[in-house]
C-alpha cells in the first residue's frame, strides 16, 4: 500500500510538472487577445493590428485586437492587469501609463508591479508650433517673450495629463517661464482655437501639426525629440534650440500580466522584435513620424521606470491632477 501510494504521489507530481510546463512548451495553441486602451484608428491601435496580423501569419493562431478606451487608458489597463498571466492576453502600454501613475491619486493597478515588459514598439515626438501672429521664429525668442510677458501666453492641449499638456509644463519648468495651459476635449478643438488665434501655441503630434505648418497657418519652431524628425529635417529640436536636455516622446510597447512564464515572454519578444525590424513595416510607420524601436524586456522595463520617474517630477511641480 505504501509503495502504491508512493507511485501515486510521483504520478501526481509528474502530471503537475507537465501542466506547469505546457503553457510554454506548446505556446500558442489558442486565440491571443491584444488589449488596446484607446479607440480604433490611432497609432497605438495601428501597431497592435500590424503586430497581430504578423503573429497570426507566423503562428497560425487568431490574434484579436480588443479596444477598451476610457479614463485616459486606465479602463483597458485594469482589464489587462487582471487577465490570466498565460501569454494569451497582451497589452499595448503607452506613455499614458507612465503619466497616470502620478496623475491619478489612486489606481486599481500598478503599471510596474502588475505587468512584465516584452518589448518597446515605437517612439514619436511632438512639434512646438505657434500662431503666425506671435512675433517669434525660434525657441529662444519664445522663451524671451514668455519671460517678458509672464502669464500672458497660452498653449492648447487635447486635455489634462496628456503629453501635449505636460510638454508645456516641462517647458515652463526648464525655461523658467509661465505659459498658461488651456485644455480642450480632444486635439481637434485645441487645434481649431490655435488656428483661430484664441491661444498662441501648442505642443501636438506631427501628423496634426505638420500640414498646418506646410500650409503656412502655423509656424513650427521645434520638435520635442532629441533628434530631428525625417518628416521635417529642417526643423530643429527644442534641446538644440536653447533648452538643453528637453525631451518629450510618446511611446508604446507590449507588456503582459505579471506572472506570465519567462519562456513565453522570451518567445513573444523574439517574434515581435522580428516583426518590428521588417523594412516594410518600418517604412509604413516612419512616414507617420513614428520610429520603430524594438528592445529586450529588460531594456523596456528600465525605460518604463525612468519615464514614470520623469513625469512624476513634472506632475509634482506643475500640480497637474486628473479631472
Amino acid at each position: 500500500m505504501k509503495l502504491r501510494t508512493g507511485f501515486t504521489l510521483l504520478a501526481v507530481i509528474a502530471t503537475c510538472n507537465v501542466y506547469a510546463q505546457a503553457p510554454a512548451g506548446n505556446y500558442p495553441n489558442k486565440q491571443i487577445r491584444v488589449i488596446v486602451p484607446f479607440p480604433a484608428g490611432g497609432p497605438t491601435d495601428a501597431i497592435a493590428r500590424a503586430i497581430g496580423q504578423k503573429l497570426n501569419e507566423t503562428w497560425g493562431q487568431a490574434v484579436i485586437v480588443d479596444n477598451r478606451p476610457g479614463a485616459g487608458g486606465n479602463i483597458g489597463t485594469e482589464l489587462a492587469a487582471k487577465s490570466p498571466p498565460d501569454g494569451y492576453t497582451l497589452f499595448i502600454g503607452t506613455v499614458a501609463n507612465a503619466i497616470n501613475q502620478s496623475l491619478f491619486a489612486k489606481l486599481p493597478f500598478d503599471f510596474v508591479r502588475d505587468f512584465a515588459p516584452v518589448t518597446q514598439n515605437y517612439v514619436t515626438g511632438l512639434i512646438l508650433a505657434v500662431h503666425p501672429s506671435l512675433p517669434v521664429t525660434s525657441v529662444r525668442e519664445l522663451i524671451a517673450l514668455a519671460k517678458a510677458r509672464p502669464g500672458e501666453l497660452s498653449y492648447s492641449s487635447s486635455g489634462v495629463g496628456g503629453t501635449p499638456h505636460l510638454s508645456g509644463e516641462l517647458f515652463n519648468a526648464m525655461a523658467g517661464v509661465k505659459m498658461v495651459h488651456v485644455p480642450y476635449k480632444g486635439s481637434a478643438p485645441a487645434m481649431a482655437d490655435l488656428l483661430g488665434g484664441h491661444v498662441q501655441l501648442t505642443f501636438d503630434n506631427m501628423l496634426t501639426v505638420l500640414p498646418q505648418v506646410k500650409a503656412g497657418k502655423l509656424r513650427g519652431l521645434a520638435v520635442t525629440m532629441l533628434t530631428r524628425s525625417p518628416l521635417a529635417p529642417e526643423m530643429p529640436t527644442v534641446a538644440e534650440s536653447g533648452l538643453k536636455g528637453f525631451e518629450v516622446k510618446s511611446w508604446n510597447g507590449v507588456v503582459v500580466p505579471t506572472g506570465t512564464p519567462k519562456e513565453i515572454i522570451a518567445r513573444l519578444n523574439t517574434e515581435i522584435v522580428r516583426i518590428l525590424r521588417q523594412p516594410d513595416l518600418r517604412e509604413k510607420f516612419l512616414v507617420q513620424g513614428v520610429e520603430l524601436v524594438p528592445t529586450t524586456p529588460e531594456e523596456f522595463g528600465a525605460f518604463i521606470r525612468q519615464d514614470i520617474a520623469k513625469w512624476a517630477k513634472v506632475i509634482q511641480v506643475s500640480g497637474a491632477r486628473a479631472e
